[in-house]
């Protein structure tokens, strides 16, 4: 009954990817008005670089999983 409103599992690791992107793309403007500010606190802006890195590598596992390996 409702098998169309279902999303196929590469549909939702696609969907993931989007939001992680935009989490990681969020967090890349932060850090930057922070810095630009001159009133950053250190820590701070480093816990939201580790953030920022984290979701990086997990934006690169879910492109590879989503990425078809070629064979040369």
């Amino acid at each position: 009954m409702n098998a169309h409103l279902e999303m196929d599992p590469e549909e939702v690791l696609r969907v993931k990817l989007e939001v992680l992107r935009r989490e990681h793309r969020d967090l890349d403007e932060a850090i930057a008005a922070l810095a630009h500010s001159g009133r950053a606190d250190p820590l701070t802006l480093q816990r939201l670089k580790k953030q920022k890195l984290a979701l990086k590598d997990q934006i690169t596992r879910l492109d590879d999983l989503l990425t078809p390996d070629i064979i040369a």
